[in-house]
C-alpha cells in the first residue's frame, strides 16, 4: 500500500497540472521576435526542422523531454518580447448580428477567376477509445451566435486566409446530447443547431452553417457540406440505427419511410441512389451557387472500418468523441480533399478535381462564358476496347462461350505481382526471410506516367512499337531470355526472378496484350518487339501528377506529425516506424485511409459489376467518363516492371534474389531478422543507385516483417506446394503488407 506521504505528493501534482503552452501563432513570433530560425530551434531542441514546423503550425505538440525545454524556451522569450495589444481592432470583441453571406460570382464557380484560399488545416486531435459517459457541457462563446467551445484542443492556426463563405471547415459531426443538437466543426468549434427535422438540419446548413471547401482548380467547383450524422443525431431525427437486411442490399431508405416523406414534402432532391449511408439532398441552384449538402451516416457503415479505421477495433469511428472525429475527417479533407464515399471514390474524384473536364471561356462576340473542354483532362467517355474490358463487359456479350476463360492473347492482364519460388540449397542457410513493402506503390508508379486521355485508334498490319503512345499492344514477347541479363556490365540470372511480363511471373508463351509501360520495358532490357496489332490513345498526358502529388504530400506529412521523417535513415527510420502508431492515433488512422485512397482510385478506373445487373447488362459504373480500364493497365504495368528494374539492380549489385512477391511486398533471404541486415550499400554506406532504399516517401520501402526458413518450409509441407508467403510475413501490425 501507498503511504500517505507517497499519495499526496502525487495529488500536489495534479494540483500542479502541466503548464500550457502559448497558442501555435504565438510560439512563432515569440522566435521571430527573437531572430532564431527554425532550423537553428531544431538543433538547439535536437529535433528535426519539420517537427518546429508542425508545432508551429498547431499541428502536432511536443513531447517530453523536449516539450518542458521547449516551454522554458518560450516562457523567456515572452518575458523579452511580451505581445502588444492591436491599436484598432478590425472585429469587435462581441458580436451580436447574423454575418451576411459572401457573395458568389458565375467567375468564382465556373470562370477563371482566382481561387480563394482554402481552409486552414484541421490539426490532429488524440482518439478518444471511448466516448465518456458524461461530458462536460462547452461553455458558450461571444465570438459567433449560437456558437460553443468545445473541450481544450489543439488549436488551428495557420497564415492563409479562411474563405468566408467556409470559414466553420469543410465539415461537421451532428451529435444530439440532452436534447440539444450541435455541429462539432474543425478547431474546437461546436454550433447550436435549431433542426429537429433532416429538412431543417440541411436548410440550416444552407443558409447558417458556413461549411464547404474551396475548389483545388481554379476550374474546378467547391466541395459540398459534408455532415456526419452520430447515432444519437439518427435517433434525434427519426432515423434507424441500423438498416435491415433488404435495406440493406438496396443501400437506401424504403420510399415511404417518414423521413424520405419529410424530404419529399420540403421540396429538397435526392440522387437516385436515394437515402443510404452517403445521402445527397439540394435544392436548384440559386444562380451559380450550388445548393447541395452530403449526408454521411456513421452507424449504417458510411465509413467503412477496414479505410477509415482500425481492424481490431470496428466500433472505434462509433465510440470516438465527436470533436475527435470531426479533426480527424477535417484533417483528411485539409489534405486530401472533402471525403465523397469510400477512399476509393474520394481518389477518383480527386482526380477530376484536379483535372477538371471544362473551364470557363469568354465568347467574344456575345461577351458571356461559355464552357470549353481542357486539353489536359478526361472530357468524355469514349468507346471501349474489348481486350481492355472485364468478362462482364456488355460488349463482350456473345463473343464467346459460356464461361470461357480469357486468354492472354484475348485480355489485357496487366495486375501486380504474385508470384514465389522454392528456396535454393544456398538460400537454406540463411536463417531468416525478411519482407520489406513498397510506400504507396501504385501512387509512385502514376507519377511522371504519360496515359491517353481520347478514344482508342486501332493500328493493324503490324505496326512499329512507339513508347509515346499508351495504350495495348497485341506482341509476342516469348522470345525473351532473361536468364542471362547484363545489368552495369554485371550478369544477373533471371531465371531466379519473376518474368517482367506477367504477374505470376511465367514467361510467356505466345502472344499476349500488353499495356505501352510493359513492351517499353522490354525494349528497355535490349529485345526486340514486334507488334501485331495495338489499340493506342493520341491524347497524350500525365494526367495523374498532380492527383500523386497531392497524395504524397498528404502522406509525408502525416508520417512527418507521427515522427517519421523524409531526412530518417537506417535503424533511426525503422524505429520511427516501430513506434509512430503511438505517438499519434489520430495520424495513424489518416495513414491508412491516405493509402486506401491511393490505392482504391486506381482500381475503380475499371470498376467491376457488383452484381447490380445481369450479366453483360450495363452497370452504372460504366457511365463514368473516369471508367478507364486502359490507365488503371498502365499504372500496374508500370508498378510491376518499375519493381522488377529494382530487383535486377539489386541482384546486380549484391547478387541478391528474392523468393516471393505480393503485390509490393518483396521477401528476401537474410542472415539477420532487420532489413538492415540485407538490402545491400555501397563502400560508401549508401544504398545501392537504382535499388531498394529504406524510407518514408513514396517509391521507397518500409520493412514489413520477419519469419525464419524453418517456418517457410512448414508452410509449403502443411499446404502440399508453394504458395505466396509474401503477404504472411508481418509485424504484429495487423494493417501491414496489405498492398498499397
Amino acid at each position: 500500500m501507498p503511504t500517505e506521504e507517497e499519495l499526496f505528493e502525487a495529488v500536489d501534482a495534479l494540483l500542479a497540472g502541466e503548464p500550457e503552452m502559448p497558442p501555435p501563432a504565438e510560439r512563432a513570433r515569440l522566435r521571430e521576435a527573437a531572430g532564431i530560425t527554425q532550423v537553428r530551434l531544431a538543433q538547439a531542441l535536437q529535433t528535426t526542422t519539420q517537427s518546429i514546423k508542425n508545432w508551429e503550425a498547431g499541428r502536432s505538440e511536443p513531447r517530453p523531454p523536449r516539450r518542458q525545454a521547449y516551454q522554458r524556451l518560450l516562457d523567456g522569450w515572452a518575458a523579452q518580447y511580451p505581445a502588444t495589444p492591436a491599436a484598432d481592432p478590425a472585429v469587435p470583441a462581441t458580436f451580436t448580428g447574423t454575418p451576411a453571406p459572401a457573395p458568389v460570382t458565375p467567375e468564382e464557380f465556373t470562370g477563371p477567376a482566382p481561387v480563394p484560399a482554402p481552409a486552414a488545416e484541421a490539426p490532429a486531435a488524440p482518439i478518444a477509445a471511448v466516448r465518456p459517459a458524461t461530458a462536460a457541457k462547452p461553455t458558450a462563446s461571444s465570438r459567433r451566435p449560437g456558437a460553443k467551445k468545445a473541450a481544450p484542443k489543439k488549436t488551428m492556426t495557420t497564415a492563409a486566409a479562411v474563405d468566408p463563405r467556409f470559414e466553420n471547415g469543410p465539415l461537421a459531426v451532428i451529435d444530439c446530447e440532452d436534447g440539444q443538437v450541435s455541429a462539432y466543426c474543425v478547431g474546437g468549434l461546436v454550433l447550436d443547431v435549431p433542426a429537429k427535422t433532416i429538412p431543417a438540419l440541411v436548410d440550416w446548413t444552407l443558409a447558417e452553417g458556413r461549411l464547404g471547401q474551396a475548389r483545388l482548380h481554379r476550374n474546378g467547383r467547391d466541395a459540398d457540406p459534408i455532415l456526419v450524422l452520430t447515432p444519437s443525431a439518427l435517433e434525434r431525427f427519426g432515423l434507424p440505427a441500423a438498416l435491415s437486411e433488404e435495406e440493406r442490399n438496396a443501400s437506401r431508405l424504403p420510399a415511404g419511410h417518414k423521413v424520405v416523406k419529410q424530404i419529399e414534402r420540403a421540396g429538397l432532391q435526392m440522387t437516385q441512389r436515394g437515402f443510404g449511408p452517403w445521402a445527397r439532398l439540394f435544392r436548384d441552384p440559386e444562380g451559380s451557387r450550388r445548393r447541395c449538402v452530403q449526408l454521411c451516416v456513421l452507424p449504417w457503415n458510411a465509413l467503412d472500418v477496414r479505410e477509415w479505421g482500425r481492424k481490431d477495433d470496428p466500433q472505434l469511428l462509433l465510440t470516438m468523441h465527436p470533436a475527435d472525429l470531426v479533426q480527424y475527417l477535417g484533417l483528411y479533407a485539409a489534405r486530401v480533399m472533402t471525403p465523397r464515399g469510400s477512399t476509393a471514390t474520394t481518389g477518383l474524384e480527386l482526380m477530376t478535381a484536379l483535372r477538371p473536364p471544362t473551364r470557363a471561356e469568354k465568347d467574344e462576340a456575345t461577351g458571356e462564358f461559355k464552357p470549353a473542354f481542357n486539353d489536359d483532362a478526361i472530357t468524355a467517355r469514349y468507346e471501349v476496347v474489348e481486350c481492355e474490358v472485364p468478362d462482364e463487359h456488355p460488349v463482350l456479350k456473345g463473343k464467346f462461350a459460356r464461361h470461357h476463360m480469357r486468354t492472354p492473347a484475348e485480355m489485357l492482364m496487366e495486375e501486380p505481382y504474385d508470384w514465389c519460388r522454392p528456396l535454393t540449397d544456398e538460400e537454406c542457410v540463411n536463417p531468416y526471410l525478411v519482407a520489406v513493402d513498397l510506400n504507396m506503390s501504385f501512387a509512385a508508379a502514376a507519377n511522371s506516367l504519360t496515359v491517353g486521355l481520347n478514344g482508342p485508334t486501332h493500328l493493324e498490319n503490324n505496326p512499329a512499337f512507339d513508347p509515346a503512345l499508351p495504350g495495348s499492344w497485341l506482341v509476342d514477347l516469348s522470345h525473351v531470355d532473361l536468364s542471362r541479363v547484363r545489368v552495369n556490365g554485371r550478369t544477373v540470372d533471371g531465371t531466379r526472378l519473376p518474368s517482367p511480363f506477367t504477374p505470376k511471373g511465367d514467361t510467356p508463351t505466345g502472344p499476349a496484350w500488353y499495356a505501352t509501360p510493359t513492351v517499353a520495358y522490354a525494349v528497355e532490357l535490349g529485345f526486340d518487339v514486334a507488334p501485331i496489332e495495338a489499340y493506342v490513345r493520341t491524347q497524350t498526358s500525365r494526367y495523374l501528377d498532380a492527383w500523386y502529388k497531392r497524395l504524397r504530400d498528404a502522406y509525408v506529412d502525416t508520417m512527418a506529425d507521427m515522427g517519421v521523417t523524409t531526412d530518417l535513415e537506417g535503424s533511426d527510420f525503422l524505429e520511427a516506424m516501430a513506434r509512430r502508431k503511438q505517438v499519434d492515433p489520430t495520424m495513424a488512422l489518416l495513414e491508412t485511409a491516405i493509402k486506401a485512397t491511393a490505392k482504391g482510385a486506381i482500381g475503380k478506373l475499371r470498376q467491376r459489376s457488383r452484381g447490380q445487373v445481369p450479366y453483360y447488362e450495363p452497370y452504372p459504373a460504366l457511365e463514368r467518363w473516369t471508367w478507364r480500364p486502359d490507365i488503371r493497365a498502365a499504372v500496374l504495368a508500370n508498378q510491376r516492371t518499375g519493381l522488377h528494374r529494382k530487383l535486377l539492380k539489386t541482384a546486380a549489385a549484391a547478387g541478391l534474389y528474392p523468393v516471393a512477391i505480393g503485390t509490393d511486398a518483396i521477401v528476401y533471404p537474410s542472415p539477420g531478422p532487420s532489413p538492415l541486415d540485407v538490402l545491400p550499400h555501397t563502400a560508401e554506406g549508401k544504398p545501392v543507385p537504382g535499388g531498394f532504399r529504406l524510407g518514408v516517401s513514396p517509391g521507397m520501402v518500409k520493412w514489413q516483417g520477419t519469419q525464419t526458413v524453418l517456418w517457410a518450409e512448414q508452410q509449403f509441407e502443411e499446404r502440399g506446394g508453394l504458395f505466396n508467403i509474401a503477404n504472411l510475413i508481418k509485424t504484429a501490425d495487423p494493417t501491414a503488407g496489405e498492398g498499397e
